[in-house]
């Protein structure tokens, strides 16, 4: 397995452009289920998550035109599609479950195997079983595959428990070919939500409220084929971000609108960061050591999730003690063992996190354990004296597109080394 080997101590600064984002390209493709038309996709990140989603949809008999090169790629779902996802595809990525409504919506049945993914919490699909129920769903449980059947999804109120982003996804794509209105009540409200329904909409779908608590679906006969652009990646403008902040340098990360990390941008500033807001970029300029400062996670428009493990390495260097409460998952501190093998004074009680900042970090060999917390040890690498080795970082490559490459514009002296 690949290792990153990085040479720290040095501040970074210059300019990068983030890659399209993982976390909206990957129900937006599989929305492509939905019309036997071709759908045109640009600003498609290079990442194995978005690989293997392709391998998945040729699997089921989608025509695709991989042309990852120019991050761009075309599918077309013929009629005859393969209505089954098996474990082998689905096992090592949580985001196929997301096939379950469209295929269901139209074609009427689905097979699909029960999810994998990071190691990061239990998060159990049932908020999307329950709400493909209410469209009239009949759902199966049988050797850890979930088979849905339905003559005709019906539209109908779905309220979430949880603010899911899956299910809600899930369900705005069963919705769209559900025969009358849907309304889904306490949605997520996160940035890759609109994005999906701005690609829906280019597929002729009536979709409103998207961004809010309540979204309105109008079900159509069919829907055609559409051209999109892929929102920028607000996680991986965060990191880079806080790899300059950790570092004391300045960035400007250009390629996305600063309101989808606004939570993130504050924290910065109340760490002491000075930040500018612009067309389409975000500046960050360090003003000297970072203070400490507290957040706890929480959907969208809250901290994310997906930024806490990169947050908590810069604090690991910050002036001051800091907490964290890390309220979505339940396992999401594993990156902590890792970070305290650099010198990093952290403790750990329930969903709190306890970050004591020191002056200097010390390179030393790290194991990476999912997808953010192999981010934050690439960060803690950069913030610490002498060399830093991390391990399978085969997580990194799942949801950053050539990171490496990217940090090397910036001035870091980072290399892969290949196994």
């Amino acid at each position: 397995m690949d290792k990153m080997r990085i040479r720290g101590g040095k501040a970074l600064s210059g300019t990068v452009e983030v890659s399209g984002a993982k976390n909206a390209a990957l129900p937006i493709l599989i929305s492509a289920l939905l019309t036997d038309e071709k759908c045109k996709y640009s600003r498609v990140p290079r990442l194995e998550d978005i690989r293997t989603t392709l391998k998945l949809l040729s699997h089921m008999g989608v025509i695709v035109e991989d042309r990852l090169d120019q991050s761009e790629v075309v599918l077309s779902t013929p009629v005859t599609a393969q209505t089954e996802a098996p474990y082998d595809l689905v096992r090592t990525m949580r985001a196929s479950v997301l096939v379950l409504g469209p295929l269901l919506a139209r074609f009427g049945y689905a097979k699909v195997s029960l999810p994998g993914g990071c190691a990061i919490g239990a998060r159990p699909i049932n908020f999307h079983l329950t709400g493909l129920e209410k469209l009239g769903a009949k759902i199966e449980l049988e050797n850890g595959y979930v088979i849905a059947t339905a003559k005709k999804l019906k539209g109908n109120r779905v309220g979430f428990e949880f603010p899911s982003v899956g299910a809600t996804e899930n369900l705005m794509m069963a919705a769209v070919l559900a025969e009358g209105e849907t309304v889904l009540e306490n949605c997520a409200r996160e940035p890759e939500i609109i994005d999906l329904a701005c690609a829906l909409r280019g597929m002729g779908a009536e979709i409103s409220g998207e961004g809010s608590e309540v979204i309105h679906i109008q079900g159509k006969s069919s829907l055609h084929g559409c051209n999109h652009e892929v929102m920028g990646d607000r996680i991986e403008a965060g990191t880079f971000l806080a790899a300059a902040f950790g570092t004391g340098g300045s960035v400007r990360v250009m390629g996305l609108r600063s309101e989808a990390l606004e939570s993130v941008l504050v924290k910065f500033e109340d760490s002491g960061a000075l930040i500018t807001r612009g067309d389409r970029f975000i500046e960050l300029r360090s003003q000297g050591r970072p203070k400490a400062v507290d957040f706890t996670t929480l959907p969208y428009p809250g901290f994310p999730t997906d930024m806490q493990a990169q947050f908590m390495a810069v604090l690991t260097v910050a002036d001051g003690a800091s907490l964290i409460s890390e309220t979505i998952f339940e396992n999401r501190y594993m990156h902590v063992p890792e970070l305290i093998r650099l010198g990093a004074n952290i403790s750990i009680r329930g969903n709190t996190a306890v970050i004591r900042g020191t002056e200097k970090l010390k390179g030393a060999p790290l194991m990476a354990t999912d997808l953010r917390a192999s981010a934050s040890l690439v960060l803690g690498g950069l913030f610490a004296q002498g060399e830093t080795e991390v391990s399978r970082i085969y997580h990194l490559d799942r949801g950053y597109d050539r990171m490496e490459e990217k940090l090397r514009l910036l001035g870091a002296q980072i290399e892969r080394v290949k196994a």
